[in-house]
């Protein structure tokens, strides 16, 4: 059975918060799997367009592509760009939280310590979630969990209105091969996958095509 080509925003990488303009908060997250997700797509016919934090990865050749920095910066190009898509797969490790004020220039030592309030950034997946027209949209979502990872996907998977949820661990952050579940709506695991992030990819590709794919 073949699909119609699909436009397919994905989103990949770290983000970064500022404390300052020197310092930030973000994580190890190598962008990889989001940038095999786009290659993936491409490979399969259909257009990708991949919104990537700060990595050392070129995007693939073909994909419309989008730098950003911050949560906020993705927020809003996500946002902006959902609407023209068939889909999206949140595979960025975005930061949850960031300083609530940013001090320009550079802190300086006092010899004391310093007392940082975080708030929270935006949702994008929940945001996603929730603007999706059911009809013709779907959302993907990743879940990196360390503790009861299973019940924190599921919980995950319906908080943000996905239509299904990868489940994996932080063991895999700037690794080249990866082990993913896949959970459905329903909430049942329907793959499990151990392999290289591309093959992975190609993996999740084939099963949208087959399960979420609207025509």
């Amino acid at each position: 059975m073949t699909h119609s080509a699909m436009q397919i925003l994905i989103t990949a990488g770290p983000t970064r918060e500022y404390l300052d303009d020197v310092r930030f908060l973000s994580n190890a997250s190598s962008g990889k799997m989001g940038y095999a997700l786009a290659q993936a797509a491409l490979e399969a016919g259909h257009k990708a367009v991949l919104v990537s934090g700060p990595t050392s990865l070129a995007p693939p050749t073909g994909c419309e592509f989008h730098a950003v920095e911050t949560t906020g910066e993705m927020y809003d190009k996500c946002m902006a760009r959902f609407p023209k898509c068939d889909g999206v797969i949140g595979a960025a490790a975005v930061c949850d939280y960031r300083p609530r004020q940013r001090t320009s220039g550079k802190i300086a030592k006092t010899g004391k310590p310093l007392q940082l309030e975080l708030v929270e950034t935006p949702d994008i997946l929940a945001e996603l979630g929730r603007r999706k027209q059911a009809a013709r949209q779907w959302v993907v979502g990743f879940a990196l969990e360390s503790s009861n990872p299973r019940d924190n996907a599921l919980r995950k998977l319906d908080a943000k209105g996905c239509d299904a949820i990868l489940l994996n661990h932080p063991s895999t952050i700037g690794t080249d091969a990866s082990h993913v579940e896949l959970i459905d709506a329903g909430g049942q695991t329907v793959a499990i996958w151990t392999d290289s992030k591309i093959g992975i990819a190609r993996a999740i590709i084939t099963w949208i095509d087959a399960s979420l794919a609207r025509s």
